[in-house]
Protein backbone atom coordinates (compact mmCIF):
# COMPACT_ATOMS: atom_id res chain seq x y z
CA UNK A 1 0.00 0.00 0.00
CA UNK A 2 1.25 3.76 -1.13
CA UNK A 3 0.19 6.50 0.95
CA UNK A 4 1.02 10.02 1.25
CA UNK A 5 2.54 11.12 3.99
CA UNK A 6 3.66 14.11 3.54
CA UNK A 7 1.74 16.18 6.27
CA UNK A 8 0.75 14.06 9.33
CA UNK A 9 -2.43 11.91 9.22
CA UNK A 10 -4.31 10.08 12.03
CA UNK A 11 -6.26 7.85 9.48
CA UNK A 12 -2.48 7.27 7.70
CA UNK A 13 -0.51 6.89 11.27
CA UNK A 14 -2.84 4.48 12.55
CA UNK A 15 -3.29 2.53 8.94
CA UNK A 16 0.28 2.23 8.63
CA UNK A 17 1.00 1.07 12.60
CA UNK A 18 -2.05 -1.84 12.00
CA UNK A 19 0.04 -3.36 9.17
CA UNK A 20 3.30 -3.06 10.47
CA UNK A 21 3.35 -2.45 13.93
CA UNK A 22 4.04 0.93 16.07
CA UNK A 23 7.75 2.36 15.82
CA UNK A 24 10.09 0.61 18.06
CA UNK A 25 10.96 2.25 21.25
CA UNK A 26 13.86 4.46 21.91
CA UNK A 27 15.33 1.06 23.39
CA UNK A 28 14.84 -1.41 20.87
CA UNK A 29 16.52 1.30 18.34
CA UNK A 30 19.67 1.06 20.97
CA UNK A 31 19.48 -2.52 20.75
CA UNK A 32 19.05 -2.37 17.12
CA UNK A 33 21.88 0.42 16.93
CA UNK A 34 19.41 2.19 14.28
CA UNK A 35 16.55 1.32 12.30
CA UNK A 36 16.79 3.79 8.99
CA UNK A 37 18.97 3.04 6.36
CA UNK A 38 20.77 5.79 4.59
CA UNK A 39 19.29 7.75 1.90
CA UNK A 40 19.74 5.75 -1.61
CA UNK A 41 19.38 6.32 -5.43
CA UNK A 42 16.69 4.77 -6.83
CA UNK A 43 17.45 2.86 -10.50
CA UNK A 44 13.98 1.52 -11.67
CA UNK A 45 10.42 0.99 -10.13
CA UNK A 46 7.65 -0.99 -10.96
CA UNK A 47 5.18 0.70 -13.73
CA UNK A 48 2.70 1.07 -10.61
CA UNK A 49 5.01 3.32 -8.59
CA UNK A 50 6.19 5.33 -11.78
CA UNK A 51 3.35 7.93 -10.53
CA UNK A 52 5.73 8.93 -7.13
CA UNK A 53 8.65 9.52 -9.12
CA UNK A 54 10.13 12.58 -10.29
CA UNK A 55 9.02 13.48 -14.04
CA UNK A 56 12.16 15.41 -15.17
CA UNK A 57 15.49 13.44 -15.26
CA UNK A 58 16.24 14.78 -11.40
CA UNK A 59 17.75 11.86 -9.37
CA UNK A 60 14.84 10.28 -7.45
CA UNK A 61 15.80 8.88 -3.69
CA UNK A 62 14.46 6.66 -1.09
CA UNK A 63 15.38 5.15 2.54
CA UNK A 64 13.99 2.56 4.43
CA UNK A 65 12.72 2.26 8.22
CA UNK A 66 12.48 -0.60 9.96
CA UNK A 67 9.06 -1.76 12.02
CA UNK A 68 8.21 -4.70 14.31
CA UNK A 69 6.39 -6.27 11.50
CA UNK A 70 7.10 -4.86 8.18
CA UNK A 71 9.22 -2.24 6.40
CA UNK A 72 8.16 1.54 5.46
CA UNK A 73 9.85 2.61 1.57
CA UNK A 74 9.87 6.11 1.94
CA UNK A 75 10.19 8.05 -1.63
CA UNK A 76 10.41 11.57 -2.21
CA UNK A 77 8.89 13.38 -5.08
CA UNK A 78 9.93 17.36 -5.11
CA UNK A 79 8.24 18.41 -2.02
CA UNK A 80 5.67 15.47 -1.56
CA UNK A 81 6.74 11.87 0.31
CA UNK A 82 5.15 9.10 -0.35
CA UNK A 83 5.68 5.78 2.05
CA UNK A 84 4.97 2.33 0.87
CA UNK A 85 4.26 0.55 3.65
CA UNK A 86 5.52 -3.19 3.35
CA UNK A 87 4.30 -6.14 6.05
CA UNK A 88 7.22 -8.75 6.29
CA UNK A 89 5.10 -11.24 5.02
CA UNK A 90 4.78 -9.99 1.34
CA UNK A 91 8.24 -8.81 1.69
CA UNK A 92 10.86 -10.23 -0.48
CA UNK A 93 14.83 -7.95 -0.69
CA UNK A 94 16.81 -9.86 -3.70
CA UNK A 95 20.73 -8.33 -4.30
CA UNK A 96 20.91 -7.62 -7.55
CA UNK A 97 23.36 -5.30 -8.74
CA UNK A 98 22.29 -2.94 -6.32
CA UNK A 99 19.65 -4.13 -4.13
CA UNK A 100 15.84 -4.56 -4.98
CA UNK A 101 12.74 -4.72 -2.58
CA UNK A 102 9.96 -6.04 -3.80
CA UNK A 103 5.78 -7.36 -2.56
CA UNK A 104 2.48 -6.28 -3.46
CA UNK A 105 3.36 -6.67 -6.82
CA UNK A 106 5.78 -3.89 -6.65
CA UNK A 107 9.06 -3.06 -6.39
CA UNK A 108 12.44 -0.69 -6.01
CA UNK A 109 15.43 -0.99 -7.21
CA UNK A 110 18.25 0.93 -5.27
CA UNK A 111 21.57 1.61 -7.35
CA UNK A 112 24.78 -0.09 -6.19
CA UNK A 113 26.56 2.90 -4.91
CA UNK A 114 28.76 3.96 -1.86
CA UNK A 115 25.21 4.53 0.32
CA UNK A 116 24.59 1.13 -0.90
CA UNK A 117 28.13 -0.39 0.42
CA UNK A 118 27.09 1.60 3.74
CA UNK A 119 23.71 0.12 4.36
CA UNK A 120 24.87 -3.50 4.15
CA UNK A 121 24.84 -3.46 7.85
CA UNK A 122 21.07 -2.06 7.61
CA UNK A 123 20.05 -5.12 4.87
CA UNK A 124 21.67 -7.63 7.14
CA UNK A 125 19.58 -6.18 10.28
CA UNK A 126 16.47 -6.34 7.84
CA UNK A 127 17.37 -10.11 6.41
CA UNK A 128 17.69 -11.10 10.19
CA UNK A 129 14.15 -9.51 11.30
CA UNK A 130 12.51 -10.91 8.75
CA UNK A 131 13.67 -13.85 9.13
CA UNK A 132 12.75 -13.87 13.05
CA UNK A 133 8.97 -12.51 12.54
CA UNK A 134 8.56 -15.45 9.69
CA UNK A 135 9.82 -17.96 12.60
CA UNK A 136 7.87 -16.01 14.98
CA UNK A 137 4.25 -15.73 12.08
CA UNK A 138 4.34 -18.80 9.87
CA UNK A 139 1.61 -18.11 7.40
CA UNK A 140 1.77 -21.41 5.83
CA UNK A 141 2.17 -24.81 7.40
CA UNK A 142 4.13 -27.11 5.90
CA UNK A 143 2.06 -30.77 4.30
Amino acid sequence: MVLETTYANKKNRKLINNLVGSPFTFIQILRLKGIGSKRMIIDDVSPNLKIILNDVSDLNYGNIELRPKGILVAINKGLRNFTWVIPYYQLYVYKTIGMSIHGQGRFVNFRNSKTQKENASFFDKLQRLKIEYDQNHPHIDSI
